[in-house]
């Protein structure tokens, strides 16, 4: 039987309903939730390390970095087969494309979740780290980075998004489809991830905004963003790339004081491009020395400047992680 580490970080998966508040609380721990899934430890010789019981909006990057560290010792001393990680859903994505970057190994890493707490009849937890187990099992999950299995669905880290606020039909890649699925115990892949890279860097810069653009919008925000002390932004733009001209004047300002910028659209899919030359259009932004980051939404494009920023400040360095 191969060895499988599963990292439990809290989440809704760790959850069951409180009677004095009747809301969802961690309550958990590693060992309690494997005593609630006996059938888990059929499948492999199982070991159990409790990060912490984190929801997902308590997660930091920070954190996140910290649990990089230690996914790293992890994989150093010990003969470990592949690793699965439990995380709250509402940032599980930020963890899973921090891990993707800065993590280089072979093994499977998957992180998985829980729509449904435990005192929810139709628990999704059980069944969603039983999958994210038969995916580390799978031969044909090394080497193709970090993934996110939900509802039977496999996805890559640097791919996909939470797209709807309760439904366990919740992770898709939204531009590329995902990448096979888990059914009746058979993992199937359709395709690779469509990138795969590593920033090495043993600093992550927090202070980095991200600011979302709207019709009308001016540049307070911005301003207030560059005098704040901040050390990097990230813009959602408007459709594939544009800004309102006020926002634009923002933008500048921020350029000007030397912080580095990077754009995203604020669309659900697709990818940013300088393709419209009209005041404030993105021609005019990528000329400015304005950073455009493909397909990543706000949310990763965040997190990739905040390690970046942690290996290189020059906007040189940081237009080639984003833009090569």
């Amino acid at each position: 039987m191969k060895n499988i580490l599963v990292i439990f970080t809290g989440g809704t998966f760790s959850m069951k309903i409180d009677e004095e508040t009747g809301g969802a609380v961690p309550h958990f721990s590693g060992n309690d939730l494997m005593e609630l899934m006996p059938d888990v430890k059929e499948l492999a010789n199982i070991s159990i390390y409790d990060f912490g019981k984190y929801p997902g909006p308590h997660m930091t990057p920070e954190l996140m970095l910290t649990l990089s560290n230690k996914i790293k010792e992890f994989l150093a001393s010990n003969n470990i087969d592949g690793i699965v990680i439990t995380h709250g859903t509402d940032t599980l994505e930020e963890t899973a494309y921090l891990l993707d970057l800065t993590i280089k190994t072979s093994i499977p890493i998957i992180l998985t979740g829980s729509m449904k707490n435990s005192s929810d009849p139709d628990w999704d937890g059980p069944k969603n780290l039983m999958d994210s187990i038969y995916i580390c099992l799978n031969q044909n999950s090394h080497d193709i980075g970090v993934l996110v299995c939900l509802n039977g669905e496999i996805n890559a880290a640097s791919e996909v998004t939470k797209t709807h606020t309760d439904d366990i039909e919740t992770f898709h890649s939204l531009d590329f489809g995902a990448l096979g699925f888990v059914q009746n115990n058979r993992v199937i892949f359709n395709r690779l991830p469509r990138k795969l890279e590593i920033l090495e860097t043993e600093k992550i810069e927090n202070k980095v905004d991200l600011i979302k653009c709207y019709a009308g919008m001016d540049d307070k925000f911005f301003r207030f963003s560059a005098d704040g002390g901040t050390k990097g932004i990230v813009v959602e733009a408007l459709g594939v790339g544009n800004v309102p001209p006020q926002a634009f004047e923002g933008i500048k300002y921020a350029v000007e004081k030397g912080i580095p910028v990077v754009l995203v659209s604020r669309c659900p899919a697709g990818e940013t491009l300088d393709i419209y030359g009209y005041p404030g259009a993105g021609k005019w932004l990528h000329q400015m020395g304005v950073i455009f980051a493909d397909y990543l939404n706000g949310q990763k494009a965040r997190i990739k400047l905040m390690l970046a920023l942690g290996k290189a400040t020059d906007l040189s360095t940081l237009k080639k992680l984003f833009e090569d």
